[in-house]
């Protein structure tokens, strides 16, 4: 990347970080409970300075801070994920809900929800067993997918929908059987940041920042992989052992979300590919780029969520498929049109 392309990624990241600090701080100032965004700055700066907390402070940093920057979170992990399948695959519509990852992680988290009850090992267990519910998940489809070394795109897509539709009925198999759990994991699933807590937040962090920190660094044979594997493999890239660990980092970011927020599909589709159209295919400022963006997408969403018919919450999921939908029609046709002229 040369000294302009340098200085345009750090204007863009910079710029998304100065929206999602917006959006986070409308998030935490809106609400059934108005509060003003002068409260918000004022309270988060009363924690820094270990200072007491007013009753207002406290409702922000208690409730309304611990799901913003949840919501941040589970935004970024599903952007990050839809970067590195869309990449993996070579296919802009490759993502974890698509192709059934979020199912699978799904199935681990409700198992453990329906096997846990209380404490420290329900906070434990659902994440774990999403990550391993994606992990299989996703090589199960790659698998389905290839055949003599050659994974075929159309091919992926149905082993997704089709691993994904066998996913949710095991599921709605699990809510059969734990029927006192039922209520609990069906509103779950639909997509939700109700009770949020900073335990979970931290979890979340220490994932997403996990699951990160080996595709920012195999950001260069990403972009070689983009050639094809052939190709990349006589540039020197190790094609297999790179599509392992990306495998592997991208099912560790989709079980952190779901594991919390249940399943919420688009974000993970539609942000890459926006930011792909706007930045290009280069990783070392799509992936940070597609992170800050998903963070942003999914704070909003989840604001509209709680506002729209207040004091009644939507689920969160509902709102990312409703905008998702014809956002991703629009960016398709733009994208054609763009193709054809």
């Amino acid at each position: 990347m040369d000294r302009t392309g340098i200085r345009r990624a750090v204007v863009v990241l910079l710029a998304l970080a100065g929206v999602l600090v917006l959006a986070c701080v409308a998030g935490a100032a809106f609400g059934a409970v108005p509060v003003a965004a002068r409260d918000v700055v004022d309270a988060v700066a009363a924690v820094l300075r270990g200072a007491p907390l007013t009753p207002m402070q406290s409702l922000v940093v208690d409730l309304r801070l611990p799901r913003v920057v949840l919501a941040a979170l589970v935004g970024a992990c599903l952007a990050a994920a839809g970067t590195l399948y869309q990449a993996l695959f070579r296919n802009a519509l490759a993502d974890p809900y698509i192709l059934g990852v979020s199912s699978g992680a799904g199935l681990g988290a409700a198992l453990a929800f329906a096997i846990t009850g209380t404490g420290t090992l329900a906070l434990i267990a659902p994440p774990l067993a999403a990550f391993v519910g994606a992990l299989l998940t996703i090589l199960l489809v790659a698998s389905l997918a290839t055949r003599r070394g050659v994974m075929d795109t159309l091919s992926l897509l149905l082993a997704g929908v089709a691993v994904s539709y066998t996913l949710a009925a095991l599921t709605s198999f699990v809510l059969v059987v734990r029927r006192e759990q039922m209520s609990r994991i069906v509103f779950w699933m639909m997509g939700g940041l109700q009770g949020a807590t900073w335990a979970q937040v931290g979890i979340v962090a220490v994932m997403l920042a996990a699951g990160l920190a080996v595709p920012l660094v195999f950001a260069r044979e990403l972009n070689i992989m983009l050639l094809g594997d052939e190709r990349a493999g006589e540039l020197g890239v190790e094609v297999e052992r790179v599509k392992r660990i990306i495998l592997g980092a991208a099912s560790l970011v989709v079980s952190a979300a779901v594991s919390v927020s249940g399943l919420i599909g688009f974000v993970g589709l539609m942000t890459p590919h926006a930011a792909r159209l706007v930045l290009g295919p280069d990783h070392r400022l799509l992936l940070p780029a597609s992170v800050l963006s998903g963070a942003i997408v999914m704070v909003l969403a989840d604001l509209i969520a709680r506002v729209v018919l207040a004091p009644v919450e939507l689920p969160v999921g509902i709102v990312t498929a409703l905008a998702g939908g014809p956002v991703f029609v629009w960016l398709l046709v733009r994208s054609r049109r763009g193709a054809a002229l």
